[in-house]
């Protein structure tokens, strides 16, 4: 019953709010939507933990360890964007720069994007998975186009080009899997494209024509999930998306599509042995790692900083998953888990810099911002210095634990790329928010009041990631220790 509930409450919010006119029910009705789908989301792990997977309608939804952290990592992200949404867009309707309509427009879509990626996640059928994918693409791209402007066009335009010749290789991939499979007894029918039945069914698939599969699946799905070298639409689409469906893209998307790559991960790994698409996720994840530290580095926008950080976290997630072992999968779902607690942090903090400025470009902005917006400004450098895995924060551990996954699967080298660009990230991230924040600022500049609305889910990200860097709960922990075991192959 979960399962289902966790579908249509955010089908009965988009239906709610496409009826309403009042800007304040809208908000209502989004923040407590919201806190019921992390609700259900909570109850979805309790029952995955208990009975270590669930289902309803005869398997066509299906949920184990791996679909339930994806799930409640994408329902608390939606539950704080929700409550941050608030005072971002009645900033915006304030300056009259959306309408009721526009904003009745957000107030749909969300919903309806966050069906997607719940179903995504839920779906035992590696189809519906594929179109759901492509539901939360379209939904997604309506959004990066909010503000309406030639920079959000065209960084929209982008994405569903990108996104789309992705889309295509990833449905090659799946027709491929199910052609690799279709010679098994039982997997004549649509049925053999459930993921349940082509997991018993693995060590007899063709292995070339999976081999193939696997290949367009990572192109496909690494599309969406902005894997170097078909990452090129992040950095526009993160700026010019509104602060909340920014934040979602990054810690949400990102992980459904790389949930849609892990499931064919297991297949491959089960029919050709490990060797094969565990050296593609590797060298992904380090090409991935390199391409994002020179922007990095040379960044002149803290939005686009941002996206080329999304970057190089979803390299360090490809290379745990690359390594294998015991500790790679572990280190690279648990870097997950605090990357998509940590994330949402830094758009906030990025969303109430730009529009008490007017803009994202750090020349223009300057620096003394914690003079400023005082609380907006100490929080940016604790995110900055959480998601760039400075001790104690959880991205430390993670990162550390690919680090020894690393040394132990691949040697030396790959530990020494993987070093290099995480020292070399963390000083450019920090060189570029730490000139943000401190110093004096701009003369003529004044002091902004920062509204509770703002505040309230940027201090529980902050209060949570300090929390989980010094003690994860059991539940949570055993949560990731499954989802590994199931990626590792062990379950």
């Amino acid at each position: 019953m979960t399962l289902v509930l966790l579908l249509l409450a955010p089908l009965l919010e988009a239906a709610v709010c496409g009826l309403l006119y009042s800007r304040r029910w809208m908000e209502r009705v989004s923040v407590i939507s919201a806190a019921i789908n992390l609700v259900l989301a909570v109850l979805l792990v309790r029952n995955v933990a208990r009975f270590q997977s669930v289902s309803a309608f005869n398997g066509f939804l299906y949920a184990d360890a791996l679909s339930a952290l994806v799930v409640g990592l994408t329902a608390f992200v939606a539950f704080v964007c929700a409550i941050y949404a608030v005072s971002y867009f009645r900033t915006d309707f304030e300056r009259q720069i959306i309408t009721v309509g526009r904003l009745k427009e957000y107030y749909t879509l969300t919903p309806l994007f966050v069906f997607a990626l719940f179903l995504v996640a839920l779906a035992n059928n590696l189809g519906i998975m594929w179109v759901a994918i492509e539901g939360s693409t379209l939904a997604s791209v309506l959004l990066i186009a909010f503000y309406n402007q030639k920079t959000s066009l065209e960084a929209a335009w982008k994405y569903i080009i990108i996104g789309s010749i992705g889309i295509s290789m990833a449905l090659f991939g799946t027709l491929l899997t199910y052609y690799a499979a279709s010679h098994i007894v039982g997997t004549e029918s649509i049925e053999g494209l459930n993921w349940t039945r082509l997991l018993s069914a693995a060590p007899l698939m063709n292995p070339k024509a999976l081999r193939l599969a696997f290949i367009f699946i990572l192109m496909g799905y690494g599309t969406k999930a902005g894997i170097a070298p078909m990452h090129t639409w992040k950095p526009d689409s993160y700026s010019q998306a509104p602060v909340p469906s920014a934040a979602i893209l990054a810690a949400a998307v990102l992980n459904c599509a790389l949930y849609g790559i892990l499931r064919f991960h297991i297949l491959a790994s089960k029919c050709l042995g490990p060797e094969f698409s565990s050296g593609l996720l590797l060298w992904f994840g380090l090409g991935s790692m390199l391409i994002a530290t020179p922007f990095i580095l040379a960044q002149t926008n803290f939005r686009r900083l941002l996206a080329y950080s999304s970057i190089d976290h979803t390299g360090i997630m490809l290379v745990g998953f690359g390594v294998g072992g015991s500790l790679g999968p572990f280190g690279a779902l648990l870097h997950m888990f605090y990357h998509a607690v940590t994330k949402p942090l830094l758009f906030f903090c990025a969303g109430n810099v730009q529009q008490h400025f007017g803009t994202a470009v750090f020349r223009k902005v300057g620096g003394g911002v914690i003079h400023l917006m005082p609380v907006t400004a100490v929080l940016f450098l604790a995110g900055t210095l959480a998601v760039t895995g400075t001790p104690p924060a959880g991205m430390f551990q993670s990162e550390l634990t690919v680090l020894s996954a690393s040394v132990q699967g691949r040697g030396l080298w790959v530990a020494s790329l993987f070093v290099g660009c995480v020292v070399t990230i963390f000083a450019g991230f920090l060189y570029h928010i730490g000139n943000l924040v401190l110093g004096a600022p701009r003369p003529g500049t004044s002091r902004k009041v920062e509204s509770w609305w703002r505040l309230l889910p940027m201090l529980l990200i902050a209060a949570l990631t300090l929390l989980f860097g010094f003690w994860l709960p059991s539940p949570l922990l055993h949560l990731i220790q499954q989802a590994g075991q199931i990626v590792g192959g062990v379950r």
